[in-house]
């Protein structure tokens, strides 16, 4: 019987990758988080885990040293078309801590999520050395745009997944491949907790939000409340007959008129949490750990898949050039 592989994960936010990986089959050593609400979360839903509360730029890789797996999803902020974009310029720019980590963990693979602006063309050099530095650090790296909806998550959500494998594994990295049928429209993922206070319109409605949601936005500790975001989001929200401007405590009512709001649990579902997945009792708090979050379905397909190289499966694979030596 092989061994459990072992993840230590750094930013893991509200546990949407962390729960991802492990449903992949990874046992977490060690997850690092800064914010407390984060912490919170993690430890309430999983209190097995090591959940260290602290500054990633603070924490100690090397007593992890050997492990199978280091992931995470360094803040996206710098690289999101809602912020500035200010890159590597901004403080909250990551990356030099997930390289620093690799060095000193050495785990067997690595992977790292981050928004789609992490490709676009102004982050072309910076993103050139974070690969070209991984692959110094010896690994065999590669970098996809997954698309959530692919995966069964009811919402159109791109990331950027960069996954490398140490070079003496001899192995090669594939990608899952994803089915876009696979994914439910917003009223079919939520027709059940929208009838759940015998609102009378539920049926309806659910008819007519016939297509996946638009990407939920979590926002930054400054900026963002309880609501579905800016107005061009609430739009493509109202086209669903979504009310975006506010998050609701509870289902509607059986005399409900109207555009309803989401729940935080509505929006958990959106995002691929199973219902049993809790956030707290503060809804703005909520509203920004589940919009940040990386979808579990996601993870899980990625996770599987570097399962599969690390336990000799994909072996026989063919090697071929790095994506990290071809993008340009």
């Amino acid at each position: 019987m092989q061994k459990p592989l072992t993840c230590v994960e750094i930013c893991a936010g509200a546990g949407g990758q962390a729960l991802g990986l492990a449903m992949a089959g990874f046992v977490h050593v060690a997850l690092v988080e800064y914010e407390m609400d984060y912490c919170n979360t993690l430890n309430q839903n999983r209190p097995e885990w090591n959940v260290i509360c602290t500054d990633v730029r603070e924490f100690d890789g090397k007593p992890y040293k050997g492990v199978d797996l280091l992931a995470g999803g360094v803040p996206c902020p710098p690289f999101s078309i809602a912020g500035k974009q200010l890159g590597k310029d901004d403080e909250r720019d990551l990356f030099p801590e997930a390289l620093r980590l690799i060095k000193e963990i050495e785990p067997r693979a690595i992977m790292l999520e981050n928004v789609r602006g992490f490709l676009d063309r102004g982050f072309t050099e910076y993103r050139q050395y974070i690969l070209k530095s991984i692959e110094k650090l010896g690994y065999d790296t590669q970098i996809k745009l997954l698309n959530a909806s692919d995966f069964g998550v009811p919402q159109l959500r791109p990331r950027v997944v960069i996954v490398g494998i140490r070079k003496e594994e001899n192995k090669y990295f594939m990608y899952p491949e994803g089915n876009l049928q696979m994914a439910p429209t917003v009223g079919n993922a939520l027709y059940d907790l929208m009838a759940e206070n015998k609102w009378k319109g539920a049926k309806k409605w659910a008819q007519n939000a016939n297509k996946i949601a638009p990407t939920l936005v979590g926002g930054s500790k400054k900026h963002g409340g309880p609501d579905l975001g800016p107005v061009r989001a609430r739009n493509a929200w109202a086209e669903l007959g979504v009310d975006g401007r506010g998050v609701a405590n509870m289902a509607p009512e059986p005399d409900f008129k109207g555009m309803p709001r989401l729940t935080s649990r509505m929006l958990a579902r959106i995002q691929g949490f199973p219902d049993t997945w809790t956030f707290g009792k503060k809804k703005t708090a909520a509203c920004r750990m589940i919009g940040n979050a990386f979808p579990p379905p996601v993870a899980k397909a990625v996770g599987e898949k570097i399962k599969e190289c690390l336990e000799n499966e994909c072996a026989d694979c063919e090697r071929t050039i790095s994506l990290s030596r071809k993008i340009v």
